[in-house]
């Protein structure tokens, strides 16, 4: 029999929003899970947070219009987007046809050496391996190959706990791989549980301001300014979210840092590229100046990266009085583990989500869920809550932060409960089902592309891609006019 949800995830997230709730008949959610080989309810927790992200945008709709709208959600549909650009992405070919774009070696290598390995002390151990300068801290840890045969033998010479702080003094990513009730027990999940999964804090007084360009805009979040520091999934997705309900969303990397060109690809989409790179004395110059014109600051750094470079959010706040900024990180705002990086499959392994899949599987090896459990949930619920305070800055003013991470999103997938008959399920996502969502993209750096657009549903202003997935560096370091 399922394990019943312990709280809905849409209520608990209605519950970190001022005011009342939404009408009946507002917001409809239809479908429903098991729609991977996974027991977690990750279409239905998907399509909460999706649709608590609507619910907030219509909230700045009504300051800007004095009405609201209707809202409505596919659960199949909100579970493709954790699919990413691996099925939901298709690239036409020189005869025309649309296929699935080819899966990155670079990610295709990452994967095989980021998985649950066994430990000297028969425990299991997660190291991560995505971009090379993170890739040759474990390496050079583990003292080995980047091989699967070659880690999994170098892991297997150490104790869980000992490698787990080992990997950390390197500032290199990984996870010891825990059942629940040990991440339960451990004072990192008691700081989290003690904690909203979007923590919103004011850090600073400013004028109440209105949104910009008032009841004439078209959009939600027209006229807003986002500068997005962010690389590789769940950061990306947040500032994707608020661009997909009409923010100018500024991309900011340096052509030193590496990326992943997939994961650019999928989470770029309606926003523009600028190179700046904040260690360069000038270019820190400019990018404050971008800060003293935008609204919202979304960055996804490792803990105290910012802040070490005068980027940190009380030394923002002070330069623009009433912005938002916005966190994406692994193990959340504070804590034991708060200084440390990580990715998804960090968050999975730490918080049991590998124990729980893995269990449900037929040889209860420790195991990743199908898709980026956390990575795509987290960038959802930090659009959530970066609306939810341009709300609060608009009502009372202020200048706020925003916290997110992968480990909350673990724990909210949990506590959804658990489902049992997923492995007959019957009605598993298909590649080419969701042609109502799709959106096509000409003459892009990637070729002609054809992607899973906006899933949200709005009766006025359904969400929607402003311009196709930029070339990286492709504009100047400047904002739109209003």
């Amino acid at each position: 029999m399922d394990m019943p949800r312990k709280t809905g995830a849409f209520d608990e997230l209605m519950a970190l929003r001022e005011g009342p709730l939404p009408a009946s008949g507002e917001v409809t959610i239809s479908g429903a899970d098991p729609l991977f080989a996974s027991p977690f309810r990750i279409g239905s927790t998907l399509a909460d947070a999706l649709a608590a992200r609507a619910v907030a945008a219509n909230d700045l709709w009504e300051l800007r219009t004095g009405r609201r709208q209707k809202i409505a959600v596919d659960v199949r549909a909100a579970a493709a987007t954790a699919l990413g650009g691996e099925d939901m992405t298709l690239v036409r070919g020189a005869d025309g046809e649309y296929r699935p774009a080819p899966l990155s070696p670079a990610v295709e290598h990452m994967v095989s050496l980021t998985q649950p390995w066994p430990t000297a002390d028969d425990r299991w151990f997660l190291p991560h391996f995505n971009l090379p300068h993170l890739e040759r801290r474990v390496l050079d840890v583990l003292r080995c190959e980047p091989t699967p045969a070659s880690v999994r033998d170098a892991v297997a010479t150490w104790k869980a706990d000992d490698l787990e702080e080992a990997i950390a003094a390197a500032d290199a990513c990984g996870g010891v791989v825990r059942t629940p009730e040990e991440w339960s027990a451990h004072p990192q999940s008691a700081y989290l549980a003690a904690r909203p999964v979007v923590e919103i804090t004011k850090i600073g007084d400013s004028a109440p301001e209105s949104p910009p360009g008032g009841e004439h805009a078209t959009e939600p979040l027209s006229g807003v300014r986002v500068l997005d520091l962010t690389r590789i999934l769940a950061g990306p997705t947040a500032a994707l979210s608020l661009a997909e309900h009409g923010a100018d969303v500024l991309m900011v990397n340096a052509p030193r840092l590496p990326q992943v060109p997939p994961f650019v690809r999928d989470t770029s989409h309606g926003k523009r590229s600028t190179y700046l790179d904040y260690t360069a004395v000038d270019e820190a110059a400019r990018l404050r100046e971008l800060v003293g014109g935008a609204d919202v600051f979304v960055e996804g750094y490792r803990p105290q990266r910012m802040e070490a470079h005068g980027f940190g959010p009380e030394e923002l706040a002070e330069l623009r009085p009433g912005l938002v900024y916005v966190s994406v990180n692994c193990f959340g705002s504070g804590g034991p583990f708060g200084h440390r990086a990580g990715w998804d499959q960090v968050a999975q392994a730490v918080t049991g989500a590998c124990v729980i899949q893995g269990n449900a599987a037929d040889d209860g090896r420790p195991q990743l869920t199908p898709v980026y459990l956390c990575d795509f949930l987290t960038g959802f619920l930090a659009g959530y809550g970066a609306m939810l305070a341009l709300a609060r800055r608009a009502r009372e003013g202020g200048s706020y932060r925003v916290q997110v991470s992968l480990c909350q999103s673990s724990m909210l997938v949990q506590r959804q409960g658990l489902i049992d008959d997923f492995a007959e399920a019957p009605g598993r996502l298909t590649t080419g089902e969701f042609e109502r969502y799709a959106v096509i993209e000409e003459n892009t750096v990637y070729g002609d592309l054809k992607s899973l657009g906006p899933v949200i549903r709005m009766s006025e202003t359904p969400p929607r891609w402003s311009s196709p997935t930029p070339r990286l560096g492709s504009s100047p370091a400047e904002w739109l006019e209003r």
